[in-house]
């Protein structure tokens, strides 16, 4: 498999750059669009086959320049979701603005264009009624969750109109290696690690009952592959999760056992504003059954791998 040159837009980020890892044996060149106001420079491989840019995908002149030769889009530029209850404005005009620009760029440019994955989030099933949670569902909270929502909408209007090659993959608690606490926005499991191995309290908001679901970041980046690959997915929304449900608390036992610290040390905070997940179970049927996707990892054996990953200096 032969991707050519492939565009990543959030190529700093956690789930961003591990698929910039995972695409180096398969495409010929990468270009890279990140304002590392979360992402890490020292997250992007350093080779001759990638092309980085310091800039925001708003920045209309450099979509023009970089986008010609593009024939794959992964677009897993965002603002986070605890940032966007305090700053609607940037969170809109990165999410929704930006997607869309990229969306329209993408359409103008890209002649050769055989993908555009588009990262969303489960953040849009909010606080479900219906658990699993299946694709058709939704239950807008947040501006974050209304962003991502809402790309997903011009991303099937451009899929409707101009036929682009659309693919929407909706993400579940992603954890793993290569996500950094340098991220002070970084996934619970990062946090939580963290403050095992310092031998400092976890901090959980609210009573630590509520649940997620957890996705390993190989099992996440190998939806991202087959959704490149696969004619199928064109025009599709998948899940991407496990549909197992896992409290906070129940998530740092199992870190606590796997660190073999001394003590289990909790520090309860009062919930914040984007605290409005009680429980998550995401359904993945479809990916699985269309795109024999398949769940390669328990939540112990991922959280095994990420600590073997953290021992070894947190080198791949």
């Amino acid at each position: 498999m032969n991707l050519g040159k492939v565009l990543v837009t959030g190529g700093a980020g956690f789930l961003g750059s591990q698929l910039v890892k995972s695409l180096m044996p398969l495409s010929e060149h990468i270009i890279i669009i990140d304002d590392l106001s979360t992402g890490n420079r020292s997250a992007i491989p350093k080779s001759e086959k990638i092309t980085f840019y310091e800039d925001s995908i708003t920045n209309e002149k450099l979509l023009e320049e970089v986008l010609p030769e593009v024939e794959y889009i992964f677009h897993f530029a965002c603002k986070n979701l605890v940032l966007s209850v305090e700053n609607l404005n940037n969170d809109f005009n990165t999410n929704l603005y930006g997607g869309y620009l990229l969306l329209q760029k993408s359409q103008e440019c890209c002649k050769q264009l055989k993908r555009f994955i588009y990262a969303s989030t489960t953040s849009i099933y909010s606080e479900a009624t219906i658990l699993p949670t299946p694709e058709t569902y939704h239950n807008i909270k947040l501006p974050y969750a209304a962003s991502k929502f809402s790309m997903e909408h011009y991303c099937h209007v451009y899929h409707q109109l101009y036929q682009l090659p659309i693919t929407i993959l909706r993400f579940s608690n992603v954890y793993g290696p290569g996500q950094l606490t340098e991220n002070p926005y970084c996934g619970v499991v990062a946090k939580f690690f963290e403050a095992a191995m310092t031998q400092n309290p976890m901090i959980i908001y609210g009573d630590g009952n509520q649940t997620r679901d957890f996705t390993y970041v190989e099992d996440a980046i190998e939806a991202v592959h087959l959704a490149a690959i696969d004619h199928k997915a064109i025009g599709r929304v998948y899940n991407v999760g496990t549909g197992v449900e896992t409290s906070v608390i129940e998530l740092a036992q199992i870190v606590h056992e796997v660190t073999d610290e001394e003590n289990l040390l909790l520090q309860f905070m009062p919930k914040r504003k984007v605290d409005v997940v009680q429980r998550r179970s995401i359904d993945s049927k479809k990916i699985q059954t269309e795109l024999n996707w398949t769940i390669n990892h328990s939540l112990q054996e991922g959280i095994q791998k990420t600590y073997n990953w953290l021992k070894n200096g947190g080198r791949s």
